[in-house]
């Protein structure tokens, strides 16, 4: 069934783009929840003049994004994870908010937690790429380094004991 994306749906499309998805999916899923409309002839012609008041509207935002774009392409974030013991799994997640969050008090760039495209938390350790979303047409690609805190509390107290010694 071909579906008309009112929101940015992760691992289907963007907002404003015409997808094709299964019949129970666009059902049971998408127009429940106001995600999608049916793409009929006269939604598509309502979705080309709502793409060009967009496009007309859209080119300050756009350029901003592309600014934003470049401060934050392509960084390194740090997070700190409780680890259990089986190294390298995370006794929570690593959510969009907090990603979000380690953005703005890392990077100084303030984001919404819908404007990362995780698709799903992060569980283990390790370094991770994230998408963001910045506008319809503009994405970064931030990587997201989740450590543990107590694997580097040990690793300085072994540098001191061999130090000392």
């Amino acid at each position: 069934m071909k579906v008309i994306l009112n929101q940015t749906v992760p691992k289907v499309g963007k907002e404003g783009t015409v997808v094709t998805v299964a019949d129970g999916f666009a059902r049971n899923y998408l127009f429940p929840r106001g995600l999608a409309i049916v793409a009929d002839k006269n939604q598509l012609r309502g979705l080309e003049i709502r793409n060009v008041r967009l496009a007309a509207k859209s080119a300050d935002a756009k350029a901003a994004a592309e600014v934003l774009k470049e401060s934050i392409n392509g960084k390194t974030v740090r997070i700190a994870g409780q680890v259990g013991k089986v190294q390298g799994k995370l006794f929570g997640a690593i959510t969009s908010q907090n990603v979000a969050d380690a953005i703005k008090s890392q990077l100084g760039v303030s984001l919404e937690k819908k404007n990362i495209a995780l698709i799903e938390a992060i569980k283990k350790l390790g370094t991770h790429e994230v998408e963001v979303d910045l506008h319809r047409d503009v994405d970064a690609k931030v990587k997201v380094e989740v450590y543990d805190p107590s694997a580097v509390v040990e690793v300085a107290e072994e540098t001191e004991e061999l130090a000392t010694a």
